[in-house]
């Protein structure tokens, strides 16, 4: 019997060939990047020590994860990581739906080519340009927005000694990134609606924005709930490039601006704390781990269909 099935096996192997080689690079790419490193996760057990290694540092058990919750600044970027990513997850998308709903209604196709493109371009742009960019244009002394408060005689606004204005900032720069790369996504949804209930709707009388509203939005609910489930996975994880270039790593800002990745980053520069770090990077793993897994499960009561598993 188990030879009858080894055999099978094989010959499905066999069989399947081709789509297997296709997936063989992301099969390495994931377990070299992904689950290997899994192996790591033993320092925040740890007081990691560069002779010990990871295997023979003291063990300390969970005194990493008491001493940065006392440290007292983990609830804070907790707070902010959770706050900016609901706001990317809501503004993002709802900007890049709209577009795509604009671009599919745009009869010109050079004009809806040109569009798209060059709204698809700030994703190409490096964290670090778009930095170097907001600072010429925020700062106090020379900035271009400073500068042309002067040229009309007005007050001139320090960006970089405000934390609160930089929920907006950031928000929005994020969006101007990421708007192009989301509308393909939602366009290739939209494009991909039977032609034939837009006719139906339009001998029925419907207008344009009926027709939106009634076959449009109702048929990308699933692309929808999976673009909002797949950033489920990282509600609780900060793009650190975009706010450690963008702000400058200004201690001003932090109360505002810094997330679990920067302070993770900066704790283990100034202190070379590895198992707090560790354990920092694991508490943030499992809190996106529980949040997906919870609304997976309420997507799956509401529709198997939606649902990632």
């Amino acid at each position: 019997m188990k030879h009858g099935k080894r055999k099978l096996f094989f010959k499905r192997v066999l069989a399947y060939r081709q789509l297997l080689l296709m997936l063989l690079p992301g099969v390495i790419f994931f377990t070299v990047f992904s689950y290997l490193p899994m192996v790591g996760i033993g320092i925040a057990f740890e007081r990691f020590t560069f002779d010990g290694g990871l295997f023979h540092s003291p063990w300390v058990g969970l005194d990493n994860f008491k001493f940065m919750f006392l440290s007292g600044d983990i609830w804070n970027v907790t707070k902010n990581t959770l706050f900016y990513n609901v706001l990317f997850i809501l503004v993002n998308n709802s900007i890049e739906i709209i577009c795509a709903i604009i671009l599919a209604e745009i009869t010109n196709k050079h004009f809806k080519k040109i569009t798209q493109s060059m709204m698809f371009l700030p994703y190409f742009i490096s964290w670090v340009v778009v930095g170097a960019f907001a600072y010429n244009v925020l700062n106090y002394e020379s900035g271009s927005f400073n500068t042309l408060m002067k040229a009309l005689n007005l007050q001139s606004f320090d960006f970089y000694n405000s934390p609160k204005i930089w929920v907006l900032i950031i928000v929005l720069v994020c969006a101007w990134k990421n708007i192009g790369y989301g509308t393909i996504i939602y366009l290739s949804a939209v494009m991909g609606i039977d032609g034939a209930m837009y006719e139906a709707a339009s001998i029925d009388g419907a207008n344009i924005f009926q027709r939106i509203r009634h076959i449009t939005l109702p048929s990308l609910v699933p692309t929808i709930v999976i673009l909002i489930l797949l950033s489920m996975g990282s509600i609780f994880r900060g793009d650190f490039s975009m706010f450690f270039q963008v702000t400058g790593n200004n201690a001003m800002l932090y109360s505002t601006t810094d997330v679990i990745d920067t302070y993770v980053t900066r704790s283990l520069i100034s202190t070379s704390e590895f198992g707090m770090t560790a354990a920092a990077g694991l508490y943030q793993s499992v809190l996106c781990f529980v949040i997906i897994m919870i609304f997976n499960a309420l997507v799956k009561r509401y529709n198997k269909d939606y649902s990632l598993f």
